[in-house]
């Protein structure tokens, strides 16, 4: 593990804010590096516009990496009515599975039917999303007998079952594919920088004419100018809103209603093999699934309305109550408290559809919304990570539309493979080199490929080496522990507690790649802590 550093190790954050601090006019400034600000950014890159995006902790690190871990068409708006949008959400999955296939797959989901009637009404709407998806099809829907619906799985409740119904859809690493969106969108030209927040925003004649940002490491400030601002802080846009408007102002009505989603991570043993569980309707009529990722089972997700937007969310025990006991009543052994291996929340930014202060707010569709504000100031909320192409689409539409970019044509991305991309192994095996695609060879060149730091253990198999650890320092933009055990491996979500066990062999790695600025106790000492939260459960 005493590698010499290498001496390129730091050059790409300290070339970027020597970038930042050059005085120059941006055409884009993105605040925001979630899906939204990353797709927004790397859209506008690709572009040709000079592209500015400042995250304030990591990419990902909010609600962006703690989704279900599905890519899909919104079976759900199917059945309201919404064919434009289950079609738009079902071309967005195509574009995702060819643009990214080492992070983004389809996976075959099985509906059990335990009543005569459910198989063949269920099987007729997703023969229906089967065809909305026309030449974006993934798969047909099968009608299955109870024995075939056992055999795909096999830890279903056999009692009462009369049949069910296989549909395809996608999945993903969530936090991965932001990495991977951030990273292109550097090669394309953006700067892209996290650990930088944006403490304020510089206006001039009623005007937003850039932003104030620090850096998170140094506590440097940088006074940027940008033509346009766009606020892609997913729960925070209100916060940031605020800062557009004098002191004397009153304050705006908020955009964003809270909601938390729940997920509980149990064994693979749970959940065998290769199919995921769809649940269409639990006993409160929400849905709930079982998917198989990256050698374990998530089982979720909650919707609960949340009044405070905090960074690091809780459970709440009703939330958990509610997972386990509905899972229950679908496999055959039911999982408990004890079963749980890790446990996290995110905070879904729920749009509220209020008019913005003289600007010009439209909704462009039920699940996000983008605002103009007589500032000048952009603001884009809501929506979900299959669409967040679609998205930077129409964000970038309504900055043109304003006058606030020059007119350039869109589409550039339907089609823009990511870096890395190479077909991969399925993801509900353990993560592992599969994950880094055609980067795998780089991979190899770094001490420590052979040096295991953690196993799967119930497969024996994937896990975390060495040369990730420097990888995700060196190439994938990680500046602590949690950067690395949250979000470029995902065993923070895995199981808390071994990531807790295995933050002091990743602190020290960090500290011969990031050099005599890095504090390892203290960011060993502070992931410890939060994988503690996600071990515990209220």
């Amino acid at each position: 593990m005493n590698a010499p550093p290498p001496p390129n190790t730091r050059a790409s954050r300290v070339a970027g804010l020597a970038r930042l601090r050059e005085p120059q006019t941006w055409d884009l400034a993105v605040i925001g590096g979630g899906a939204t600000g990353l797709g927004i950014a790397l859209d506008a890159a690709v572009r040709g516009f000079s592209v500015l995006l400042l995250e304030s902790h990591d990419f990902a690190q909010g609600t962006s990496s703690r989704a279900t871990k599905l890519v899909h068409g919104g079976v759900r708006y199917l059945a309201q009515g919404d064919i434009g949008l289950v079609r738009e959400a079902l071309h967005e999955r195509a574009a995702l599975l060819a643009n990214a296939p080492q992070v983004v797959q389809r996976l075959a989901f099985v509906v059990p039917g335990y009543r005569f009637w459910e198989p063949a009404y269920y099987g007729a709407g997703l023969t229906a999303y089967d065809a909305l998806a026309g030449r974006d099809g993934i798969g047909n829907t099968e009608w299955l007998s109870a024995r075939r619906t056992v055999e795909l799985l096999p830890t279903v409740r056999s009692q009462g079952l009369v049949g069910g119904v296989k549909y395809w859809d996608g999945q993903f690493d969530d936090a991965r594919l932001a990495v991977l969106l951030a990273r292109t969108a550097a090669a394309r030209g953006a700067l892209v920088i996290n650990h930088v927040p944006v403490v304020s925003l510089r206006r001039s004649g009623g005007r937003v004419t850039g932003l104030v940002a620090r850096d998170g490491e140094s506590g440097e400030t940088f006074a940027v100018d940008a033509r346009c601002v766009v606020n892609a802080t997913g729960v925070w846009v209100d916060a940031l809103r605020d800062m557009d408007r004098d002191a004397s102002a009153l304050a705006r009505p908020r955009m964003v209603a809270p909601s938390q989603g729940v997920h509980l991570v149990v064994d693979r043993a749970f959940l065998p093999g290769t199919h995921g569980l769809m649940v269409p309707r639990t006993s409160d009529g929400r849905v709930l699934f079982a998917v198989p990722w990256l050698g374990k089972t998530i089982l979720g997700t909650t919707d609960t309305p949340r009044a405070d937007v905090v960074r690091e969310p809780a459970p709440f025990a009703a939330e958990v109550d509610f997972i386990l006991r509905e899972a229950g009543r679908y496999l055959a052994k039911a999982p408990t408290r004890a079963d749980v291996r890790s446990v996290w929340v995110g905070l879904r930014p729920l749009v509220r559809h209020a008019d913005d202060d003289a600007g010009d707010t439209k909704a462009i569709s039920r699940e996000h919304t983008v605002v103009v504000a007589a500032s000048g100031l952009v603001t884009v909320t809501g929506g979900k990570w299959t669409t967040y192409r679609a998205m930077a689409e129409d964000v970038l539409e309504r900055c043109m539309a304003h006058g606030l970019l020059a007119r350039r044509a869109a589409g550039v991305t339907t089609r823009l493979a990511l870096i890395g991309a190479a077909p991969g192994r399925p993801l509900s095996e353990p993560p592992g080199e599969h994950l880094y695609g055609s980067e795998a060879a780089e991979l190899h060149r770094l001490p420590g490929t052979e040096h295991w730091l953690w196993h799967d253990a119930e497969s024996g198999r994937g896990g975390l080496s060495e040369a990730m650890v420097r990888f995700a320092a060196r190439t994938e933009m990680a500046r602590s522990v949690e950067d690395v055990l949250a979000r470029r491996c995902r065993l923070l979500f895995l199981d808390a507690q071994e990531a807790g066990r295995q933050a002091g062999a990743v602190g020290h790695i960090l500290a011969e790649e990031l050099g005599p600025g890095f504090d390892a106790a203290a960011s060993v000492s502070d992931f410890r802590a939060l994988a503690a939260q996600y071990a515990a459960l209220p």
